[in-house]
């Protein structure tokens, strides 16, 4: 009896101690408020984690690049190499090229480390870009989500900034050839080319400035930039309704899925320590930028059959396709052939990204809420444009190896070149075609369905001696997912010559071109039988 006494006061003590505890925090922080934030639902579909795959790639960046910073030194004074390394003894290169093959060969746990932060790199850029066509086909950068697209839009820049300046920082031949391709970029620049290339690299290239200043941005500037978008996009997230896909007691109103806590917070751990270890199998047997094996970087060397990472391909074959164009003006050269695939080409790619949720909803002139994804063939104009960039990105990408592949299959490297300008234009107005067709094809599949059923693989022979493919009716919620995301309305036509503004006609005509072809995918009507159907 008296221990189960001293039980009951304990207990009330460590009662009353907690609420005095919450109490105390909730005067100082909003505690009981973010209490239900924890009981937020969040959808579960398998495209939604391409966004938590990007969040947890970032952190192992981050907690591997501290790790890096102990041990690099950012500097581009010479020095002679007296390492382990044997094939590079007393050769002269930077002390920010001999700190990375220290940390590659003399530090325990550090050529991991550096493919484990490269690995990442690559993943976090990937995630990012995957996580971005999702959110594009499905429409879930509209009304009300225009800034997260916006913001989305902005970390992509930077990380691809942020992943160019790390890759530079070794110093190595490979990376050198790569800054020696952005100062030709920066030159490139009408009147103020030799200007921001003396100012980037502290002088004449390749000068003694630039590695300190490219650290400085990516260990401070554009991590904090990331950090901080990260965070507004996350409270975004959190402050709109997470968008879902079409179901039963699924709307625009509601957003349907498992509590943050404790199911989704379970589970997204789960995924953080999968994408962790993922990225460490990877780093232990894949090797990555083996820097040892280019050599330090000298500028009257360019290392062969160099390519650079996955996410400036494109610009780097932009950089082969366009022709020798140059124009002088006033006695300034401009150098078309790298300015417009250098600096206009990425101009104008970013600016239609930032541009197209504002363009779509003038076009369309949709101007509600949308919490509902679309299914990607019930947009068949978005989703043809969406497959001919990707078209158009891709044959960029692969131009930028053109000479590995004239080299490999023993093709004229300018046969191969010409090949590719041809596909760069002809295949993405292709692409759109073929989509565009596919996904009405699909629409008119959809409305097979709903009115004749599910095929069960059975052929039955009919009485007048023909064979028929019996049906079953489709389950209610696959009827509903059917019927949702039937396509609006086209703008009525503008007024003949004169009877309206350009824009307002130039709007109609694009909204007709953008929902002029379309399958209306409804639910078919059941009619009464006759008199004389009843009597026969």
């Amino acid at each position: 009896m008296l221990l189960k006494r001293r039980r009951a006061r304990a207990g009330a003590r460590a009662r009353y101690a907690a609420e005095r505890t919450v109490d105390w925090a909730d005067e100082r922080l909003p505690v009981c408020e973010g209490g239900g934030l924890l009981r937020k639902a969040f959808p579960d579909h398998w495209s939604f984690l391409l966004g938590e795959i990007a969040l947890y790639s970032f952190v192992v960046l981050l907690l591997t690049g501290v790790w890096l910073t102990l041990f690099f030194q950012p500097s581009m004074t010479q020095v002679v190499y007296e390492g382990s390394y044997r094939p590079l003894l007393g050769v002269r290169m930077s002390e920010a090229y001999r700190s990375t093959v220290d940390i590659s060969f003399d530090i325990r746990g550090g050529l991991l480390i550096r493919q484990l932060h490269h690995w990442a790199a690559l993943v976090f850029l990937s995630a990012i870009g995957v996580h971005l066509l999702r959110v594009f086909f499905t429409g879930a950068f509209r009304r009300p989500r225009e800034a997260n697209w916006m913001i989305g839009v902005t970390l992509f820049l930077l990380s691809l900034a942020e992943g160019f300046a790390g890759y530079s920082l070794p110093d190595d031949l490979l990376s050198g050839t790569g800054l020696r391709i952005a100062q030709g970029i920066m030159l490139s620049l009408p009147v103020v080319g030799t200007y921001v290339s003396m100012f980037a690299f502290g002088g004449e290239y390749p000068g003694e400035e630039l590695i300190p200043r490219l650290y400085s941005l990516h260990i401070l500037l554009v991590p904090g930039l990331l950090l901080g978008l990260l965070t507004v996009h996350l409270i975004l997230v959190f402050y709109l309704k997470h968008t879902h896909w079409a179901g039963r007691g699924r709307t625009n109103r509601n957003a349907v899925g498992k509590p943050m806590f404790p199911q989704f917070a379970a589970g997204s751990t789960g995924l953080f320590f999968m994408v962790f270890g993922a990225l460490t199998v990877l780093a232990a047997v894949a090797q990555i930028n083996p820097i040892w094996a280019y050599g330090p970087y000298r500028s009257d060397v360019v290392s062969t059959g160099s390519q650079p990472d996955w996410y400036v391909g494109f610009l780097e074959g932009a950089l082969r396709l366009v022709p020798p164009w140059e124009t002088v003006v006033a006695g300034h050269t401009v150098m078309w052939n790298v300015l417009l695939p250098a600096v206009v080409l990425p101009g104008a790619l970013f600016a239609v990204l930032y541009a197209y949720p504002f363009f779509e909803r003038w076009v369309t002139g949709d101007r509600q809420e949308h919490h509902l994804c679309d299914r990607p063939r019930n947009k068949p104009v978005r989703t043809g444009l969406g497959v001919a960039a990707i078209t158009f990105y891709g044959v960029l990408t692969a131009a930028g190896g053109n000479d590995i592949i004239a080299f490999t299959f023993d093709i004229s490297l300018n046969l191969l070149t010409w090949v590719f300008r041809v596909c760069l234009v002809v295949l993405p107005p292709l692409a759109f075609v073929v989509t565009k067709r596919v996904c009405l094809a699909l629409q008119e599949g959809d409305r097979e369905r709903l009115a004749e059923g599910e095929e069960t693989g059975e052929v039955r022979q009919t009485l007048a001696g023909g064979y028929a493919e019996s049906h079953e009716p489709l389950d209610e919620e696959t009827r509903y997912v059917l019927r949702t995301g039937r396509p609006p309305e086209p703008l009525a036509p503008a007024a003949p010559e004169g009877g309206a503004p350009r824009v307002a006609r130039l709007r109609a005509t694009l909204s007709q071109w953008y929902y002029g072809d379309r399958v209306d995918v409804e639910e078919p009507e059941v009619s009464e039988p006759s008199e004389d159907e009843l009597e026969r």
